[in-house]
């Protein structure tokens, strides 16, 4: 499937907050009602204080995540030189089609291109089998020293890293 990657315009809001809702209901992640449905449905928040970006095809949103930095409000766990990504969401009609492996092939393509940036890093709930397969087979590797649980909760979190070959830190380097 072809697509345009690109930041998400205020226009985009209501089908990022539609696509990734949909995303994290029907993979039975979250319920409808559960807290951090809130988190997800504030798309207008993320924009203000992350950068959240699209994938659209023939015009409709077909993928949604988040990229910040460490610092920003909306990182968890980005160290110095890494871009975080978080809240990625494939519209539930499209999963399993490669839609996700393109927009992560997406992030990794963007952050090559980031100043500084050497590496990217995620955070991911140990049941979320597919994804993990997925950020593996694209070269991302778990960094258990860095797991964490999520506060008030016994919910533990495990963080992939992908190292940057040929970071535009590296190729702005002087000879």
């Amino acid at each position: 499937m072809n697509f345009v990657f690109r930041r998400a315009s205020a226009a985009d809001f209501p089908e990022v907050r539609r696509v990734t809702r949909e995303a994290y209901v029907q993979a039975g992640h979250f319920t409808a009602d559960h807290p951090y449905m809130g988190v997800l449905d504030d798309v207008e928040h993320r924009a203000e204080h992350a950068e959240v970006w699209v994938a659209k095809s023939a015009g409709a949103v077909v993928a949604a995540v988040t990229l910040t930095f460490r610092g920003q409000p909306y990182s968890e766990i980005a160290l110095e030189n890494e871009l975080e990504f978080r809240m990625l969401a494939v519209d539930p009609s499209l999963q399993g089609s490669g839609v996700g492996r393109a927009v992560v092939r997406s992030i990794i393509e963007h952050a090559q291109r980031l100043p500084g940036i050497r590496a990217i890093s995620l955070t991911s709930a140990t049941f979320m089998e597919r994804a993990h397969s997925l950020y593996r087979s694209l070269g991302f590797r778990r960094a258990p020293e860095r797991d964490w649980y999520v506060p008030g909760e016994d919910e533990l979190l495990w963080v992939f890293r992908l190292e940057l070959e040929g970071a535009a830190c590296d190729r702005s380097a002087p000879n």
